[in-house]
């Protein structure tokens, strides 16, 4: 009994000796095990999740045991039978009722051999022909799931996931999962589904930021209708569940969610491998392509402060388009989106998603901006070489190639819609130009900029080098109803037939009494025919590294960030110092306010090349 204790990593947890077993007892149906992570600031919700699952109609043929570690300051609900508590609990949930199969007190949820030893002593008491997993809190991509606040902001890393729930299955003597889903932001990534491939059958997860109500739980009724139901089935059934839950809670305009068959992940494997090497080979010659098709790509968890923005772009839209454009990879390319396309078996995206391939991919823009952990993602070495490759070939851009505005000279003009501004660029440049914007904002008394936003300029393709930015005069301002604040956008225009684009905002959150403040992003989804807004969500930024829906206490404080720029031309992402919002989220208001006639403007036009090289050129206008 001891040497199988040790092997699950017995001194980590508190589960009752009579756990341990020599295998999982034989049985019929399913069983959903749930490892909650709730000792975060997404309790309520998750809380919320809990009760769902608990009135699905478990029994012989469906039962459901969760592991549910709470937090001390995020709530004092009563959940179900069990009452409120703070540490972690082993519950039994159906029938609409919970009931405490054992305190297992303060726990470490970052901790693999927690997780182990939960999968070990839930496949024990609960054997079945068919197992399910979910992990449930802030997610994070390739750098993991969690954030336990009573452990230090612990997490589980990729590698941590694997670890722990291969320990599990083989002390439980089962050899894989047959579903493993994450109800947590970003993690249907190539990185999640290649590391835990060997783990699990499929696998559910989000590309994009996950509203905070998550999954429909009631969607596993379809296991109780009928226990010999397969896990695609039970998939789609989560899937769909899902997307009407998002509707039915305003949150679907911009949701994702993917079932990957991981047994067809090998594939996607010898495909990103191969994609990667080519692309490496030439690196010198596809650069500028692929800088500007990442510069387009479908990207998520988005965030106009580049420390915060997770850097994941769509695998298969961002094949597809180097494949297109790039010399001498199509056939690279293309085997990656056929290999996606087999393993991605079921999927739903909201209209701003639109085109989503089911798995992203971390590609963050400049070199300075790599995450150095990501070295250590054994899944993406080939991938992670070539990133190498580009920021090497965008380093050896020559200075006479690198991006120069002529003369600094600006054109600018006001017509109906704004004002537009015009310049050119040295056209020795515009090979490796791959994006180009305009900013715009007021110049304070010490000569600094701060600016209240950025959207995508023209630039002509016939060799002049022209640029091309236009500006409505207007600005964004959010409102508690006692204080208002001008507020920083960026506006990323989705597909024309999608009909949706999205504003991000980025904010600060400041605690009641606390000086320290956590990134949130605003993300509102609307029409930009009728300005309709079809969804508003607050994503925080933890400690910890993850994303999740911002649970924000009313007399907190939420602060606009913004981009300003000192007079030595250093850039910096501030919160607003003059205005605080309180932090009652359903009241907060927010709109777009022409600029009074005779506002003093700065305005830029600039340009940036795969390198991460830019130049820019500004004018100070008088608003008419």
């Amino acid at each position: 009994m001891a040497c199988v204790l040790a092997a699950s990593g017995c001194g980590a947890g508190f589960w009752s000796a009579e756990s341990a077993t020599e295998g999982a007892t034989e049985g019929e149906g399913w069983t959903v095990l749930v490892y909650s992570i709730a000792d975060t600031d997404l309790e309520p919700f998750l809380l919320g999740d809990l009760a769902e699952l608990a009135e699905v109609e478990s029994g012989e043929d469906l039962q459901i045991a969760a592991l549910v570690d709470r937090a001390a300051d995020y709530s004092d609900e009563e959940f179900l039978d069990v009452g409120d508590w703070v540490g972690a609990k082993y519950l039994s949930l159906g029938e609409g009722s919970a009931e405490e199969l054992d305190d297992l007190g303060d726990v470490d949820t970052g901790d693999p051999a927690e997780l182990a030893e939960f999968l070990e002593r839930g496949i024990a008491d609960h054997p079945a022909e068919r197992y399910a997993l979910v992990i449930s809190d802030h997610g994070a991509s390739w750098p993991g799931v969690g954030g336990d606040e009573g452990s230090g902001m612990s997490t589980l890393t990729l590698e941590e996931l694997r670890e722990g729930i291969a320990d599990g299955l083989d002390a439980a003597g089962v050899e894989k999962l047959d579903l493993l889903g994450f109800d947590a932001c970003l993690m249907a990534t190539y990185e999640t589904a290649s590391t835990l491939a060997p783990v699990a059958d499929r696998m559910i997860a989000s590309q994009e930021l996950e509203p905070g109500h998550g999954w429909d739980y009631g969607a596993f009724e379809v296991a109780a209708d009928d226990p010999d139901v397969d896990v695609d089935t039970l998939g789609t059934a989560i899937i769909d569940g899902f997307a009407a839950q998002a509707d039915e809670e305003g949150t679907g305009a911009d949701i994702t969610l993917s079932m990957i068959d991981l047994d067809r992940v090998p594939a996607i494997d010898a495909a990103v491998e191969e994609f990667s090497e080519v692309l490496s080979e030439r690196a010198a010659d596809v650069a500028p392509v692929v800088g500007r098709e990442r510069a387009q790509v479908l990207s998520f968890g988005r965030d106009p402060d580049p420390s915060v923005d997770t850097h994941m772009a769509d695998l298969g839209l961002l094949a597809a388009e180097i494949g297109e454009d790039a010399p001498g990879v199509a056939g690279e390319a293309e085997a990656v989106i056929s290999a996606l396309a087999d393993a991605v078996t079921y999927q739903v995206t909201g209209p701003a998603a639109g085109g989503a391939s089911g798995l992203s991919i971390y590609f963050p823009p400049t070199e300075d901006l790599l995450d150095t952990d990501y070295a250590s993602v054994e899944s993406a070495q080939a991938w992670g070489d070539f990133l190498g490759s580009y920021f090497d070939a965008g380093a050896a851009i020559p200075e006479e190639s690198r991006p120069t505005f002529v003369d600094g000279d600006v054109a600018v003009s006001f017509d109906d819609y704004g004002l537009a501004l015009e310049a050119a660029f040295d056209a020795a440049a515009e090979e490796n130009v791959i994006w180009a914007s305009i900013g715009y904002g007021e110049i304070g008394e010490d000569g600094s900029v701060t600016f209240y936003g950025e959207e995508q300029a023209d630039v002509s393709e016939d060799g002049s080098g022209l640029v091309v930015g236009s500006y409505d005069l207007t600005t964004m301002t959010i409102s508690d109803g006692i204080d208002t604040s001008y507020a920083y956008l960026t506006v990323t225009w989705g597909d024309d037939d999608a009909g949706v684009a999205t504003i991000d905002v980025p904010l600060a959150y400041f605690e009641p009494g606390e000086e320290e403040y956590r990134d949130v992003t605003l993300t509102i989804s609307f029409d930009p025919e009728t300005g309709e807004v079809l969804n508003e969500t607050y994503y925080s930024y933890t400690a910890a590294g993850t994303y999740g829906e911002l649970t924000a206490d009313p007399e907190g404080l939420i602060v606009p960030k913004l981009l300003v720029v000192s007079p030595d031309g250093i850039a910096s992402w501030e919160p607003a110092s003059d205005v605080g919002l309180y932090a009652d989220l359903p009241d907060l208001e927010y709109d777009f306010v022409a600029l009074p006639s005779g506002t003093a403007l700065y305005a830029e036009l600039l340009v940036e090349d795969f390198g991460g090289n830019t130049d820019s050129v500004a004018v100070e206008v008088t608003v008419p």
